[in-house]
């Protein structure tokens, strides 16, 4: 696997990760989406927060 193989793969999974973690917390697709777009950002700031 190459380097850039490897920001792809993170990148996707902050985005599943962030969808998940939003939809579950507020049971709404469309913040779920915006949450998605913002990805690690999200995760990290649930993280600290929550």
């Amino acid at each position: 696997m190459k380097g850039s193989d490897y920001v792809k793969t993170g990148i996707s999974f902050g985005t599943a990760l962030a969808m998940v973690i939003s939809y579950t917390t507020n049971k709404s697709i469309l913040w779920a989406i915006i949450h998605g777009l913002l990805s690690w950002l999200y995760v990290i700031y649930f993280a600290l927060v929550k």
